[in-house]
Parts: C-alpha cells; sequence; structure tokens
C-alpha cells in the first residue's frame, strides 16, 4: 500500500510518518531500540493501556537468510515501558521453515520477554509446522521451543489443549482481567471445542482471539472470512459474544472489517501482515491501545528498529518506519460497557447516603426517587432548610409529562431521575418550583453560590421545539429586580439550553445592570453530563463534567439580583411568564450558598 501522500505524528514514540521526505534531520523523539527503557512494568489498573500484535517474522528466520535484529529492536521496545503495554501476541508464521534450528534463532530473541518475565503469547502458523495437519500432529520443533513448558513462569498463562498447540492466557489491564485465545494454524474440531470450553470456563471476561489464519483482504484493505475462517467463525466466534476483536497474520495486505454475531454485536475482524515489505516487514509491530474512559482503541504500526535508525536511512527505508493507511493506522470506538454488558454487566455501585452531599453551605439538595415511570407532585428539600418543590403542570399537559425514571447517571449520588417532556410553541410539559415560604427565595448569594445537577438530552433535543429549555432559574425577570441592561425580560438567573445544545448561564449579578453570560461546547446527546455554575462572589465559571469552559465571562459579577419569587426546576419564564418546561432527564440538583472547587462537586 502506497502511503507517500499521508502524513502523521506518531504519538507517544515520536515517529515521522511514511510520507516524509528524505532528509538528514534526525527523528526528534524516536524511540531508539537500543536504548535503555523504564524498568517499572505496566500499570494493571491504568484505564489506558496497549497490546502490542506481532505478525509474521518469517523472513527474518529462514534458516541462514534471515536476521533477528529488527525482532530484538522490537521486543526491547515492548519491555520499554513507555506504552503500558501490558501483552504481547505473536500471530504465528514465526518461522520459514520450521526447522530447529530457526526456532533456536527466535528462541533466543525471545528469551529477552521470558528474562523479564513479559507477558506473550505465540501459535503455529502453515511455515512454522507441514501445513497439511491440523493441531493433532504431534511433535514438531514449534512445539520444542514454544510449546507449554516455555510458559511455566508466565504470570498470564492459564493453559494449553492437550496437544499443546492452543493455550490461553488471563492478563490483567485497565482494572479489569481479559482473556486471549491462541489457536493453532488448523485447530481441529477437538481444538475449537477446547476453545469453546476456555470461554464457557470464564464466562465473564471479554475475549480477544489471535490466530493465524481468519480473515483476508483485498487492496482496498476490506477484509473478509476465508474458507477456513468461515468454519471458526461459525463454530466458535459467532455464537460466543465475549469474542469482540480478532487479530491473524498469513495474508497480505492488511485490512479489517466488522461482523455482527448471533447476539447483534459487532465483532471487530483484523488482518496484519508485512512479510511482502522491506526487509521481511522489519519487525512491525501493531499497537491497540485501549482507552475504557474515552471508548476507544486507537491503532497504530511501525517498526521500532527503523525508527532507531531514521537519521541515517534512505528513501526506502524512511518510508517503512511507519504505516499510516487507513488499514494500519486508525481508532475504533466501542462502548465497552455495553458491548460487554451481555456477559459482564458493569456493577450498578450503591447510592450515595444523601446527609454526605449535605456540605458547608448546602441551601437546597433535591434528589429524585421514586417508582420508574410513577408522576409526582413534589419533591422534598433533603438540605432541611425547607426548599421545597411543588409541581406545575402546564396547561393541556398530561401527569406523563412529569415523572420518575429508573435512568441515572453512575457519577450521581441517587439512583433515580426525573423525566421531564416538555415543549414550547405552545408550551407544554410540567415543571417544579420552591414553594412560596422556602427561605432561598429571599437570595442573593452575593458572597457566592454553586448550582450543579446531572442532566441527560434525549436524541430529539434538537428537533426545533426545546431551544433554551431551561433546568434551573429563577421566575421573576432582570426587570423585576431592578435591572434596565440588555433584556429586562429574561429571567435573573437561567441555566438553558441552546438549540446546539450548549449550555448558557445567563445571571443579572446583583453590582450589574446588564446579563453576565457562561457558555459551554455543543453537548453531547443521550449522555449523562454534570454541570455547574460557580461564583466567588467576583467571577463565574460554568464547568462541564468538572471542567472548565472557555467562555466564562471575565468581568466582576457578585451574586444574583432577587425579583421575589420562587425558583424553577425544569422551566424557561420570560418576563415571569413559563414559556416551556425542560425535555431530557435530570437527576440529583444541589445549591451551595459558596464557590465549591471541582473535587467538592456531586461527581463524586
Amino acid at each position: 500500500m502506497n502511503d507517500s501522500s499521508r502524513r502523521t505524528f506518531l504519538r507517544g514514540a515520536g515517529l515521522l510518518g511514511a510520507g516524509a521526505a528524505v532528509s538528514a534531520v534526525p527523528v526528534l523523539g524516536a524511540p531508539a531500540a537500543s536504548a535503555t527503557f523504564g524498568h517499572h512494568g505496566p500499570d494493571a489498573e491504568d484505564g489506558s493501556f496497549t497490546l502490542a500484535v506481532l505478525p509474521d517474522t518469517q523472513y527474518l528466520f529462514d534458516a541462514d537468510r534471515g536476521d533477528p535484529a529488527p525482532l530484538d529492536a522490537t521486543l526491547r521496545y515492548v519491555t520499554g515501558g513507555d506504552e503500558n503495554i501490558v501483552f504481547l501476541a505473536h500471530l504465528g508464521d514465526l518461522t520459514e521453515n520450521g526447522k530447529p534450528g530457526e526456532f533456536d534463532q527466535i528462541s533466543r530473541s525471545f528469551q529477552h520477554l521470558d528474562r523479564r518475565r513479559f507477558p506473550y503469547s505465540t501459535l503455529a502458523g502453515n511455515h512454522d509446522i507441514k501445513s497439511s495437519t491440523d493441531d493433532q500432529r504431534g511433535r514438531t520443533p514449534y512445539l520444542d521451543a514454544f510449546g507449554p513448558q516455555r510458559q511455566r513462569g508466565s504470570k498470564t498463562f492459564r493453559g494449553a489443549s492437550p496437544d499443546g498447540y492452543n493455550s490461553h492466557h488471563v492478563f490483567r489491564a485497565g482494572g479489569r482481567e481479559w482473556l486471549l485465545l491462541a489457536l493453532d494454524w488448523r485447530p481441529s474440531a477437538g481444538g475449537l471445542e477446547w476453545a469453546r470450553s476456555i470461554l464457557a470456563r470464564n464466562p465473564r471476561l471479554p475475549a480477544i482471539l489471535t490466530i493465524h489464519e481468519l480473515v483476508w483482504a483485498d487492496e482496498a484493505g476490506q477484509a473478509q472470512l476465508s474458507e477456513f475462517g468461515q468454519r471458526v467463525w461459525d463454530e466458535l466466534i459467532d455464537g460466543n459474544d465475549q469474542i469482540f476483536l480478532t487479530l491473524n497474520g498469513h495474508y497480505w495486505p492488511p485490512g479489517r472489517a466488522v461482523k455482527r454475531n448471533k447476539a447483534g454485536h459487532d465483532v471487530h475482524l483484523h488482518i496484519t501482515n508485512y512479510q511482502d515489505r522491506y526487509y521481511g516487514g522489519s519487525a512491525m509491530i501493531r499497537l491497540y491501545r485501549f482507552d475504557l474512559a474515552r471508548n476507544v482503541i486507537d491503532v497504530r504500526t511501525f517498526s521500532p528498529w527503523l525508527a532507531d535508525q531514521a537519521p541515517r536511512l534512505n528513501e526506502l527505508q524512511r518510508q517503512e518506519i511507519e504505516r499510516t493507511g487507513p488499514s494500519d493506522y486508525f481508532s475504533l470506538e466501542i462502548d465497552f460497557d455495553a458491548r460487554f454488558a451481555g456477559f459482564a454487566p458493569v456493577p450498578v455501585p450503591p447510592a450515595r447516603p444523601a446527609d454526605r452531599q449535605l456540605i458547608r453551605g448546602t441551601v437546597a439538595y433535591w434528589r429524585f426517587e421514586g417508582r420508574d415511570g410513577a408522576p409526582l407532585d413534589g419533591v422534598r428539600d433533603l438540605s432541611g432548610r425547607g426548599n421545597d418543590l411543588v409541581r406545575v403542570t402546564l396547561p393541556g399537559s398530561a401527569a406523563e409529562t412529569l415523572r420518575y425514571s429508573g435512568e441515572f447517571s453512575g457519577r450521581q449520588p441517587s439512583r433515580s431521575s426525573l423525566r421531564f417532556d416538555g415543549g414550547k410553541k405552545p408550551a407544554r410539559g410540567a415543571y417544579l418550583r420552591t414553594a412560596d415560604s422556602a427561605p432561598m427565595n429571599a437570595e442573593t448569594f452575593a458572597r457566592g453560590y454553586t448550582v450543579e445537577a446531572f442532566v441527560k438530552l434525549p436524541e430529539d433535543f434538537k428537533d426545533g421545539n426545546h431551544s433554551w429549555a431551561a433546568l434551573f432559574g429563577r421566575q421573576g425577570s432582570g426587570g423585576k429586580a431592578g435591572k434596565t441592561g440588555d433584556d429586562p425580560g429574561e429571567p435573573s438567573a437561567t441555566l438553558s439550553l441552546s438549540d446546539g445544545a450548549a449550555f448558557q448561564w445567563a445571571v443579572f449579578p446583583v453590582n450589574q445592570n446588564g446579563i453576565s453570560t457562561a457558555w459551554s461546547h455543543e453537548l453531547t446527546l443521550k449522555e449523562w453530563i454534570h454541570v455547574a455554575a460557580v461564583n466567588d462572589g467576583r467571577r463565574t465559571t460554568l464547568y462541564v463534567d468538572g471542567c472548565p469552559v472557555l467562555r466564562n465571562p471575565k468581568t466582576a459579577a457578585a451574586g444574583i439580583a432577587n425579583p421575589g419569587g420562587s425558583w424553577l426546576i425544569g422551566a424557561y419564564a420570560y418576563d415571569s411568564i413559563v414559556e416551556q418546561a425542560f425535555h431530557g432527564w435530570l437527576g440529583d440538583v444541589r445549591v451551595v450558598g459558596r464557590a465549591l472547587e471541582p473535587r467538592e462537586f456531586m461527581l463524586g
């Protein structure tokens, strides 16, 4: 594949892209394969970790025509510690002819991992054994060099099939355990049954299948099952939802595909092999960097051996430092919790006690706990300060337009929410307001405040019927508070949502005649979000998921002008008249009479 038109910066390794022009300028930050890397081991609890994948190395170990230097450089890179690499999987065809002398050479290279007890798996490719046989072939030089006996010191090895050609590992990464199957060039019916039994014995572990042959790809990188691969899909992958990723070599060019299993879930099928490239592939390594917080796997492919020599390479060699085509440099978006929910559901953490949320300065704390789908009349203020909420239903709206919901953010203290089904033109839905006797109706928060809530917007929020819907605010206008700047009909305070689903905190401060506004970026729909408006008596900062947004006002703004009247939850009022109710879910809401630090938010 010609990557000469592409250029990229190889994150974490500082490597120049494959399309770079020939130059004597060194590649800044490139990791030297001969360098001494950090000696710390992988961090198994870090939510960002890397699985290293090594395809066919056969031409590097081909009688007297090979060269172990590229593989040695790759294995040194793997143990360097810079990528939080937790495991290495070889995809077969370690050698060209499967001869004892060839296995002696590659065995010496892999001793680098053995000495460091770095976890890895291997499997036999068609060049490592007699290709016409399956896993019942008996003893071979491959089995002598890389059979189960070699893994005795491994902390991840969990066993092999009786023939020794199929093995499985369990490694810990991202705070959980992962199963990796390493299957033979031709697993027999018994071998596939063994693999199914391993999955059955580890029913809650997400599984990665490595095998020498499964899919092949066309020149556009579109992969499809081979004839044997179809058998493996039918007899192993399709009916075992745990398998979410498969990796194989054997064919070239590289490619990928996504196929739905019987459970209706995606399985990512990848082929990676570079033996047809310069220097037998230069021991190219494929790095799968899992980021569980971002729900993504970032994939990149490069040769540490060539990277180490970058300043001294000619044009042909420099083009092979890194592969940046769409089959070699890409990202997979996977909602890991949702994908694994069928066999490893994420346990729901218990609710945090309400009294733990009553921190110093709490003015009101509302959590919405009720039977899923049930309507409600009001909500008690758990702070004990008497700022209870009463329900108001807009004319012509049904009771179901405001009801309890079983949905919630896993980060919020309670385990339920409210579902608002409001809109405008005409105003419809229902909302909550503080009772006439609520003490906070008189507040101006001149010394500072924090208003925070959890919110989720539905898929249809941007349909034009919900722009400027509000989560929280005052019913009275700025004009009623004596403010004449900007638009005096606007509420004296409101946390609203634009038609593009961006937060706006708009307030008439005590010390200003006009409106002070803070804006967020546009929000993701169908995801729970935490929002907080924080004022320290001088400046206001809007936070989304604990992070300050860009468009926060720099002008001094103290407190909130008081027009008299109630505070509203889930409604926007212009000139004191409610124009619409909110549309979406609202979790816990807390008001504190001081500026909180992000570590104090209800995010926990």
